[in-house]
Formats: structure tokens, sequence, C-alpha cells
């Protein structure tokens, strides 16, 4: 059921934490986060997001903080390391802070920069990760058709695991699909999972050959745990840039999948100067333990947003969880 409003604001500490390098066009991360019954929770969907989106992040939080996880099947999650599009020169340094994870997502068709700076940052991670490891490379939907073609074809050469979201369209994310599938070269989808009114038209349509999903977009554990059983494909499961209290909700989707083929993108509190807690959910041996996360109140003092944007996130949990109330989702 849905809990008053009050419950959540008894608890609600809003955070504004600093990043080691600019990642998404930001250089703080802030996230609100408060307990309920089953442990600590967090509500973090992304500024520029409205609220008929960041209702369903809403809703994931308050299935974590106040119902008890579904039954795990694992105990840790390999997770890969993530590069921004930075460049090749603090590579190495990037990947130092992800401890023993075999696989790299790259961040590629960045704002501002070319093919040939992606391709000379792949190139680095190769030769960091060597022949044996597995790079991922992430356009965020910036190509086009042919552009996607193009950059694939190219960045084929550092044996790619897969290439997530090249274009954003559906139609476009299938054509590229069947332009390059004589590389072997599988194709991910992200935003027209995450941010799609039907999550399910990436199946029904052949659009890609993996999914990306991140549990507080999609509404929760349980309302991933559908979607895996009426698609069939396979998952990766990913953060959105969470806190630790987030990847540890993310971590236990990933350990109640029935098959996890992937490592995860769930090694993200490496991207975090400072996280919520003094035990935060970093990959040690490619893994992250499955477990709840407790914030330090330290943290949440030094670390609490300005007065104004403090304001800005509790009139936007007022708003979303009216808008949760009205629709009758949670009761």
């Amino acid at each position: 059921m849905l809990p008053p409003l009050d419950d959540l604001l008894a608890t609600a500490r809003v955070l504004s934490l600093p990043l080691v390098t600019r990642f998404r066009g930001i250089e703080t991360r802030e996230a609100l986060v408060f307990e309920g019954p089953a442990g600590w929770s967090e509500f973090s969907p992304f500024a520029e997001y409205g609220d008929d989106e960041a209702v369903t992040w809403l809703a994931a939080a308050i299935e974590f903080g106040w119902h008890e996880t579904p039954p795990t099947r694992r105990d840790s999650i390999r997770v890969n390391a993530t590069v921004p599009a930075v460049p090749t020169d603090q590579v190495a340094q990037v990947l130092a802070r992800f401890a023993g994870c075999r696989t790299a997502k790259v961040k590629v068709a960045e704002t501002g920069q070319r093919l040939a700076d992606d391709v000379a940052r792949v190139r680095e991670v190769r030769r960091v990760l060597g022949p044996g490891g597995r790079i991922r490379v992430d356009a965020n939907g910036a190509w086009s058709v042919d552009e996607a073609e193009i950059a694939i074809r190219t960045l084929g050469e550092f044996d790619l695991e897969y290439v997530e979201q090249p274009c954003l369209d559906l139609a476009d994310l299938a054509e590229v699909r069947q332009r390059v599938r004589y590389l072997g070269i599988p194709i991910a989808a992200d935003e027209s999972v995450r941010r799609a009114s039907d999550p399910l038209e990436v199946a029904r349509t052949g659009s890609a050959d993996v999914l990306v999903v991140k549990v507080q977009p999609l509404g929760g554990i349980r309302a991933v745990l559908k979607l895996a059983d009426r698609t069939g494909l396979p998952m990766v499961v990913s953060s959105a840039l969470d806190t630790s209290i987030g990847l540890s909700m993310g971590a236990h989707l990933a350990a109640a999948l029935p098959e996890l083929d992937y490592d995860c993108g769930l090694g993200t509190a490496s991207l975090l100067a400072q996280d919520v807690t003094a035990d935060p959910l970093l990959a040690t041996g490619g893994s992250i333990p499955v477990r709840r996360v407790t914030p330090d109140p330290r943290v949440l003092d030094r670390f609490a947003a300005p007065a104004e944007r403090r304001d800005w996130w509790l009139s936007r949990l007022a708003r979303c969880h009216g808008l949760l109330a009205a629709s009758g989702r949670l009761e």
C-alpha cells in the first residue's frame, strides 16, 4: 500500500554528492533518501525529468523501502567498469577505480566530440583491459542510422560485446540492428525501455538483442521481473548514477533474475567522490555484494543539499506522491 506522505517526509534527506569526473553533463548527483520499514531507499530521478516520469521512480523507492525484496538467486553481482567520455590519458585512471572488473562500458557519441575521439578512447580501454577484457559502448541514442552503422563498423575492430542505444527511435534501432547483423555485434536498448510508454515494444519490434534495465525508472524490482518474464530477452541491470542505496535496489533485482548472462552496470559508486555511506557498494574482485545499505549520519549532514534544492526535492516528492495516490497503483 501507499504509505502516507508524512511517513516519507519523516526521514527524508536530500543530498548533493560530488562526482569524480563530469558525467551525463553534471558534476554533482542530487538524490533524496528515506527510511521505510524494510530499510533505506532512494528517490533520484534526474532533475530534468517531469513528474509524470519521476512518479515511476517513487513507486520503485516505496516498494524497496516498504516491502521485502523477492527471493534472491545469488549473493553477489559481477559489474562492469564505466568509462565516461574522458580523454585517453584518463582512461587507465578511471578503470583503476573498478577493482577486478573484466568488462568496461565506454561512453561514445558525446556532444562536441568526434568518432575519432571514440576510437581513441575505446582503443585505450582495450589496451588497458587486454585481449580478454569485454568492451561495450553506449551512445545514448545520439547517432543517426548511418552514423551508427559507420561507428559500429569502425569500433568493431575492438571486439565489442554489444552496442547500447545507438539511436533513439525504435524503427532506427531496428534498422541499425539489421544493418550490422553481419558483424555479429548485438544491439542493446536502454532509453527505449526505461523511457518508453510501453517497455515491451522493444521486444515486439525486434529492435534489440539485449535489454538494459534500471530499477527506479521501471517502477521497482517486481515490475522488472515481470518484464523479463514477458520479453524473454537477456537483461543487464544498470544504475542511473545512484548512490549505494539505489545500487542496492539494483543489486537485489539482479540477484532475483532467473538468468544473468552479462556483467551489470552497478559499479557506478566508483564515479562518486562521496557516497551516502562509509561502506559503499564498490566493486571488489569485479563484483558487488547483495545487501541493504544504511547512510552515514555524518554524510547526511555534511553533504545535505542547499535549502533551495532541498525544498525543490521535497515539493517534487509531495507532487509525485499525490500522483501515485490518484493513480491507485500502490493501493
